[in-house]
């Protein structure tokens, strides 16, 4: 037998503010059809003012611990995939263990942008393998809207904010591809592209800082490089690209979306598309494309998905699992 890290509950958040592209007109030289032809984003939410990642992280872990059945102290552990935790520390992991009332286990951050989900269900699932915990809860969560330079038209209307959360739970499965749960993993960086996308700010300057990004580089990178790694995820679950019922992509622009899956020689039938509501979420955008995709009835129990991710860094990955 060979324990696997399987999907037990899903939910997600999203702040009740809805920013159409037509806003961004009113104080950019910009336009819905601009936006919506380059990005394939239609309009995306921006957390109240009063609203935190931890407090959109809490609602998404919620909807995740009421979809799996299960109360918050039976999770063993929280991973939060942010890279605009509410503050420098303590992390918002362990804000949102205060706040579902988890009085045991652990609780911590991981920062990879974009590619943080990957990253923290990577880390999740090696715990569960590693016996080290038994019931993960992993979460992407931002707020993005609070590092955006409102008057760069090229960044400012690609992003938004919201929350997604995933529990995985050690079972014993069979050692095969037809196993539900994790079954396999790939991780990339490349330091040498940090100024493709970054934020200019942090403890060094004092400031915040805005997201800064080269997009016509970061799509070059993009396209390649998530066509590459879910192959090799796939690969080394024993599978192919044939064998997939869905590939759940990080949700950035449709256009790297549509040219990961023609360079994967798939349809888009095959493909959660989520982009056109929720804009750019980074490391929200997952786990929300999966809790939606779940929602409209299109990934069910038994299908072949596979998700993956770029970001700052630059860093990348993917998951291979069995729902």
């Amino acid at each position: 037998m060979t324990k696997r890290s399987v999907v037990i509950g899903v939910g997600h958040y999203l702040p009740e503010r809805v920013v159409p592209n037509a806003e961004f007109e009113k104080t950019l030289d910009t336009s819905d059809e601009w936006i919506r032809s380059r990005s394939g984003i239609e309009r995306r939410h921006f957390a109240a003012e009063d609203e935190s990642t931890s407090d959109l992280a809490t609602h998404a872990a919620q909807a995740a611990l009421a979809d799996a059945g299960i109360e918050a102290d039976d999770i063993d552990a929280i991973i939060l995939a942010t890279s605009t935790a509410d503050l420098t520390f303590p992390s918002a992991a362990t804000m949102v263990q205060a706040r579902l009332g988890m009085t045991t286990g652990f609780a911590f951050d991981v920062q990879a942008v974009c590619a943080g989900f990957i990253y923290a269900l990577s880390n999740a699932n090696a715990m569960i393998l590693s016996g080290q915990a038994k019931r993960v809860m992993v979460i992407g969560a931002e707020t993005f809207s609070r590092i955006m330079d409102w008057t760069d038209r090229s960044t400012c209307v690609l992003f938004g904010d919201g929350a997604g959360a995933l529990i995985l739970e050690g079972q014993e499965g069979s050692g095969t591809a037809q196993d539900r749960g994790i079954l396999a993993v790939d991780l990339n960086s490349d330091g040498r592209y940090k100024d493709l996308l970054y934020v200019d700010g942090g403890v060094s300057t004092g400031t915040s800082g805005y997201l800064r990004m080269q997009g016509n580089q970061v799509f070059r990178h993009a396209v390649e490089k998530l066509a590459k790694t879910a192959e090799t995820a796939l690969e080394r679950a024993g599978l192919g690209a044939d064998d997939l019922d869905w590939i759940v992509p990080h949700q950035a622009n449709i256009r790297i979306i549509q040219g990961t899956a023609r360079k994967m020689g798939l349809s888009m039938d095959k493909v959660v598309v989520t982009v056109q509501d929720h804009g750019n979420t980074s490391a929200a955008s997952i786990p929300l494309a999966l809790s939606v995709g779940k929602a409209r009835g299109q990934i069910k129990q038994g299908d072949l998905v596979v998700t993956e991710a770029i970001g700052g860094g630059l860093a990348w990955g993917a998951v291979v699992l069995r729902w």
